[in-house]
């Protein structure tokens, strides 16, 4: 297959009935960590206020990082409260600290986020671009705004803002239209619903109770689920059991997947993601590494089409697989979504 016929293939995909899932790919593209330099700040710093069995849990934990990886340790020795509250606020002060460079250089306008590049070029209907995140970071957040379009996270608020699914949405109502028969339409802003099933940095506890706060909060808990087996009891508990089920039923509803930096290895999606994929929802996947699940969805599925980094003959471009088949398309790059962006919507 040519290269000019995968380019139209890639531009058709991005139509109607569209949902996008953003993993720690794209955030790491931004600069962000990722799993493996999450794991070892935290083999570094999690374990120095540790005592008694909670120290015994998280070694067991530790030493089983280098051969599984982190979520996979901790899967493997689950850990116990104390040890997920070290990791929470560990995590949460790294990513933090990455995320404020990269903001930092986005308020300066020295630098543009890739998502902020792509948004224009997707259809957004009049109910709200729907992306999925499985990210801590407000990356996807900061580059809608970016974009021109609005953020509804279901919370309200500047200052403890509560979560209130309803009042978030309808603060994006722009006016009302009047059609044929006296029936009132809303009209809403373009705005992007951002679905955080495993939290966000700006979300903590006070009182019992999710609130959202962007600033920097001292001594108080971040409402984010560390990886492991306890992700599946947190997750449903509030505000991550709405932002979860939200998640799945637009992935239900969804015609077809833009898939960015995602490994296919979170059990709160799978339930509804893989299945729809293997059911024959067009999918498009950007990643500079695919996992070895996204890998078997793309050769044994014709309705999936991915894209990742490859060097070939010490020539660096892009593998394509389409049509179940590989293809090599040497000095491109368009498994990352800015040259994607470069090479592929705007040639």
């Amino acid at each position: 297959m040519d290269l000019h016929t995968v380019k139209v293939r890639l531009q058709e995909h991005l139509s109607d009935g569209l949902v996008t899932i953003v993993g720690s790919g794209l955030s790491c593209a931004e600069g962000l960590p990722g799993m493996s330099e999450l794991a070892t700040y935290l083999q570094a710093g999690v374990g120095g206020g540790l005592t008694g069995g909670d120290a015994m849990a998280w070694a067991s934990a530790s030493a089983l990082i280098a051969t599984k990886g982190l979520e996979g340790a901790l899967l493997a020795a689950q850990p116990t409260p104390a040890v997920e509250s070290a990791i929470v606020v560990a995590a949460g002060k790294l990513i933090a600290e990455r995320e404020r460079t990269v903001v930092s250089e986005v308020f300066a306008g020295t630098r543009e986020l890739r998502l902020t590049r792509l948004l224009p070029h997707l259809v957004k209907p009049s109910t709200g671009l729907a992306i999925v995140t499985t990210n801590y970071d407000r990356l996807v957040e900061i580059a809608a705004e970016e974009a021109g379009i609005g953020v509804d996270t279901m919370f309200v608020g500047r200052f403890a803002g509560q979560l209130n699914e309803s009042e978030s949405r309808m603060s994006f109502c722009r006016g009302v239209a009047m059609k044929p028969r006296r029936v009132a339409s809303l009209q809403f802003r373009h705005r992007a619903i951002v679905f955080k099933p495993h939290g966000s940095l700006d979300w903590y506890a006070r009182n019992g109770r999710p609130v959202f706060y962007a600033g920097e909060l001292l001594d108080v808990t971040r409402l984010i689920i560390t990886p492991g087996g306890n992700k599946f009891r947190n997750g449903y508990e509030s505000p991550f059991d709405l932002h979860r089920s939200r998640a799945n039923e637009a992935i239900d509803r969804a015609s077809r997947f833009l898939v960015l930096g995602y490994g296919f290895n979170d059990g709160h999606l799978e339930t509804h993601l893989s299945p729809c994929i293997r059911g024959g929802k067009p999918t498009l996947m950007l990643t500079r590494s695919l996992s070895t699940v996204a890998r078997q969805l793309a050769l044994m599925h014709a309705n999936v089409i991915a894209l990742e980094y490859a060097e070939v003959g010490g020539v660096v471009g892009t593998t394509v697989i389409i049509d179940q088949k590989e293809f090599f398309f040497p000095c491109t790059g368009m498994w990352d979504v800015g040259s994607f962006v470069t090479e592929v919507l705007e040639p």
